[in-house]
């Protein structure tokens, strides 16, 4: 940022926290997981979103899996926490935001992934390991790679 003698100031920095998930299924071998297509890019990402005021991660996550892929889960366990940061805001105020990304391993229960928000262009279930290759952020990928040992370790 500018100020107005020329000099530049520091960016503000905030602190971002969120959850989100690996919902599974399986059919006989195969094991599915829900992504979601988001943005005029149609980036394909896990499920997630904000942790609110008051809400504990795990909530969230469920919370953020059921608006953003239509569907209703159980949480099995913690994945991992994920930690970047990135530059946003507006063009008159730009921020540092340093983000952390709960995720957790969820089952499927019930619902439909055509049932979900308006945020979302389209979520779907893809084989584990197409999953795995298609997301577009590779700190999700080595989610869902944790997440298979993770779900190979129930049988």
């Amino acid at each position: 940022m500018q100020r107005n003698d020329g000099r530049k100031t520091a960016i503000p920095t905030r602190t971002q926290v969120s959850a989100g998930g690996v919902a599974f299924r399986k059919h006989g071998p195969v094991q599915e997981v829900v992504v979601i297509s988001v943005g005029p890019q149609r980036r394909l990402q896990l499920p997630k979103g904000t942790v609110e005021e008051g809400e504990l991660p795990e909530a969230a996550a469920l919370r953020e899996i059921r608006e953003e892929a239509g569907i209703h889960t159980r949480l099995i366990a913690p994945i991992e926490s994920i930690e970047y940061w990135y530059i946003g805001g507006t063009k008159e105020e730009r921020v540092r935001f340093h983000k952390f990304v709960h995720f957790f391993l969820v089952s499927y229960v019930s619902g439909d992934v055509r049932d979900h928000d308006h945020e979302v262009v389209d979520a779907m279930w893809l084989r584990i390991d197409q999953a795995g290759k298609l997301l577009s952020f590779k700190n999700e990928r080595d989610i869902v790679e944790r997440a298979r040992e993770m779900i190979d370790a129930l049988a």
